[in-house]
């Protein structure tokens, strides 16, 4: 990319907190934030927020009473997206200054709130006037525009698990075209319901570990499907240039959709992965990247094969590899979003976070430039190139 833009600030909240210092904290040690809860009686490993997030969300739910109704992947958007604006310190409200754009994506969406308003349906046959307008996708996006008050664009999508890299390569998009300035990008997801849980356990990719860590995410040696799901939102304002208050430097971006094969795998070499790397390296050569942070869902498929596609384009120089995915779960269209602010820790504290059972033949002495994977049901790949911001 010739155009440099900056990520000025990034927050989010999941099981590892709510600030960057928190969840660079909980990355400090080698337990996971997974725990067993009931769903469809039968314990199942789930990624909850924190007790004094959810006490936070609900104050932040209970502060405006139009904000009541809303589903919880709304309200976590809220949440993450005024301590991002905040941190960047860009003007909105009354006065405001900054007309920033917004594009924050969801996997699932108002999963909760359209089930419970669908139980309704099914057992009354009528449903509640807020039942449309509370469950439709681009209400996430449209919310926050509502609680900044920016009165730049403002919209949402859902590219499944690769929603929050594609907002960035929206946000990315505006900024070169010169349309915006200023680009706040994420995603949200609430997914810890019965019937979205359901829908991953019949696909059999749900973890039944009973091991110490049920989700085994990146390790290639297990025999069976460890993915587990978590909730988390996760924003980032991206800017023009590079100033004092840069974290990082998006100095790559790429992307690519493979042909179908079937409903919810890649190929084995997962070529998608492999044009969307390339297409992020640009003219770089692969020994630069000093670390990735892989997609890796936990599952024994898509594991192997985007290792498969990484050997493929680095060959036997593979950079440090990495997840986060054994610590918090798989938080879908939030889950890029929250490997971008891994990424930014790392490329900050100049120490990488490992896996903790797996074993690595060396560790970076210096962190300068670390690429972030996500890719969604269908091959919907995108790779993100990170740089320190002095480089």
């Amino acid at each position: 990319m010739k155009e440099k833009i900056s990520i000025t600030a990034i927050s989010s909240i999941s099981p590892l907190g709510e600030s960057l210092e928190e969840s660079w904290n909980s990355y400090q040690n080698e337990d996971h934030f997974l725990r067993e809860e009931d769903f469809n009686n039968e314990k199942t490993w789930v990624g909850r927020l924190k007790s004094s997030s959810i006490k936070n969300i609900e104050e932040l739910r209970e502060s405006d009473v139009k904000y009541k109704k809303l589903d919880n992947s709304v309200i976590y958007a809220l949440f993450a997206s005024r301590n991002a604006v905040r941190m960047a310190g860009w003007n909105h409200g009354t006065y405001r200054k900054d007309n920033f754009g917004i594009n924050i994506g969801s996997s699932r969406g108002a999963t909760e709130l359209f089930e419970k308003y669908h139980t309704e349906f099914l057992e009354k046959k009528k449903t509640a006037s807020l039942a449309s307008p509370t469950t439709t996708l681009g209400n996430i996006a449209s919310w926050v525009a509502h609680d900044l008050q920016t009165e730049g664009p403002a919209f949402s999508h859902s590219i499944t698990c690769s929603t929050a890299l594609h907002a960035m390569l929206n946000g990315i998009a505006w900024l070169k075209s010169g349309m915006a300035n200023k680009f706040l990008v994420g995603g949200s997801e609430a997914p810890l319901t019965a019937f979205t849980i359901a829908q991953m356990k019949a696909l059999k990719i749900y973890s039944k570990e009973k091991s110490r860590y049920p989700s085994m995410a990146l390790n290639l040696k297990k025999t069976q499907n460890t993915m587990v799901l978590g909730e988390a939102a996760s924003m980032a304002c991206l800017e023009m240039g590079v100033g004092e208050k840069s974290l990082a430097v998006i100095v790559g971006v790429g992307y690519a959709t493979e042909p179908l094969k079937h409903n919810v795998s890649i190929s084995a070499d997962a070529e998608c992965f492999q044009q969307s790397m390339k297409m992020a390296l640009g003219d770089m050569a692969p020994s630069e990247i000093d670390v990735i942070v892989m997609h890796a869902p936990g599952t024994i498929k898509g594991d192997q094969t985007e290792f498969n596609a990484v050997k493929k384009v680095f060959g036997e120089e593979v950079p440090f590899l990495t997840t986060n995915k054994w610590k918090v779960g798989h938080t879908f269209g939030a889950s890029g979003m929250l490997s971008i602010e891994m990424a930014v820790l790392m490329l900050s504290y100049q120490k990488v976070i490992k896996v903790p059972y797996l074993e690595y033949d060396a560790i970076p002495k210096s962190i300068n430039k670390v690429m972030v994977n996500a890719v969604g049901f269908g091959g919907n790949a995108v790779s993100i190139l990170l740089s320190r911001s002095g480089d």
